[in-house]
């Protein structure tokens, strides 16, 4: 038995909440604004019960190993070397989706900034380029770099969240948050399903909790809802303060590809409540950017199997392996945030996070007969639901991707 002291539930839902509220919650507002306040609650809540039912699957089939095991080896165990490929391209495309999104979102928010603040104009290529050469460096350093600039920021983030509610309550317009056109609630989907995915967590949490997978399970619960809270409160202060038209309203900043700071500086020009946003967002990009980015790196190294030789810090080549291709394309596209987080949340957290963990458990479950501590109660009816409920998320992503002409118009 391990002398390592077990995790406690508060540091277990801390650490999720931690790894879904980054960049993607700075998509959201404007995404759910087109809905509007009331009708994006029913797709909040619908999202949050689907990502904590999927996640509570891969707990389930965590509990089918009697030691620490990494996600492509859960995938392993019950679809074979054919699921695994598929764990690892999926992966793949979904990280360097969500980096090519923050390195996209970081040269944005320069741009916006230092043009809104100081009348310099300023090409997002050059943000994204400067971001990605000074951070990526802290990546390079290796883990314990990353761990205290990530701490400091997390501090940062969590300062400027709850003095942003504070000061911006008193500019909130309640008439704002009555716009409801139900229809294009589902446009927020795919934006909610990164929000809130947590699900590369579960064998880390397992590890955390003794593999005590009824612990996991509540953190998983009470995490998820602390998360829907945070982004519930976000989403009123930026619906209540911008307009759906206008400049810089949620329509014309869906256009451009921006992200809800960028609308609130517009509204509220050179006020403190601009000022929290944007420390806001940069904190939320720079915490995401210093984690997935390590993390990919760690996952480039592990399918590689490469063993480092020098331990002090990563590998350069992994550096520039996982840096270099969102770089690039962020250069090209530099409205990209909004779609590459559509893309990342509708199509690849869906599938790998989505539709992986329920073939996994119907055929561990069904086939194998693999037996847990814990399993979700259901049976095969759930499972056929999530199925469909990802299937229509897939598809609506792609039908939107296309522009198929049987989609609402905004």
């Amino acid at each position: 038995m391990s002398d390592k002291k077990q995790g406690t539930i508060l540091g277990g839902m801390l650490l999720l909440a931690g790894s879904c509220i980054g960049a993607g919650m700075l998509g959201l507002p404007i995404m759910t604004g087109l809905s509007g306040f009331y009708p994006s609650l029913i797709a909040f809540f619908g999202i949050w019960i689907f990502m904590t039912l999927t996640g509570l699957l891969l707990v389930e089939s965590n509990g089918w190993f009697s030691k620490k095991v990494n996600l492509l080896s859960m995938v392993e165990h019950s679809l074979g070397k054919a699921g695994k490929i598929a764990c690892w391209i999926l992966y793949l495309f979904l990280f360097y989706s969500v980096l090519v999104a923050y390195v996209a979102g970081i040269g944005g928010l320069v741009s916006t900034n230092l043009k809104e603040y100081f009348a310099i104009s300023f090409p997002s290529w050059a943000g994204s380029l400067f971001f990605v050469i000074l951070f990526g460096w802290v990546v390079y350093l290796g883990t314990h770099p990353v761990d205290m600039w990530n701490r400091f920021l997390m501090i940062g983030k969590i300062a400027v969240f709850i003095g942003l509610v504070f000061l911006g309550v008193k500019h909130i317009q309640p008439k704002l948050l009555d716009r409801s056109v139900p229809q294009y609630a589902l446009f927020a989907l795919p934006i909610l399903v990164i929000s809130f995915g947590f699900h590369n967590m579960v064998p880390s949490l397992s590890n955390y909790f003794h593999r005590d997978l009824k612990k996991v399970r509540t953190s998983i619960i009470l995490g998820g809802l602390f998360t829907l809270a945070v982004y519930l409160i976000w989403q009123i202060i930026v619906l209540g303060i911008v307009p759906y038209e206008g400049e810089s309203g949620i329509l014309a900043t869906l256009k451009q590809g921006g992200e809800a700071s960028q609308s609130l500086v517009g509204v509220l020009k050179t006020n403190w409540v601009s000022y929290f946003a944007t420390l806001l967002a940069f904190f939320a990009i720079l915490t995401s950017f210093l984690a997935q980015s390590l993390s990919h790196t760690h996952f480039l190294a592990d399918g590689l199997k490469l063993n480092y030789k020098n331990k002090k810090h990563e590998e350069f080549g992994l550096v520039v392996l996982t840096l270099l291709p969102p770089l690039l394309l962020a250069i090209l596209f530099p409205n990209i945030f909004l779609e590459a987080l559509n893309f990342a949340g509708g199509i690849c957290t869906v599938l790998l996070f989505g539709i992986m963990p329920v073939l996994m458990i119907w055929r561990g479950r069904y086939k194998k007969k693999a037996v847990s501590s814990y399993r979700v109660a259901g049976g095969k009816p759930l499972l056929v639901v999530i199925f469909l409920v990802a299937l229509f998320i897939i598809f609506f992503q792609l039908s939107h991707m296309f522009n198929a002409p049987y989609l609402p118009k905004f």
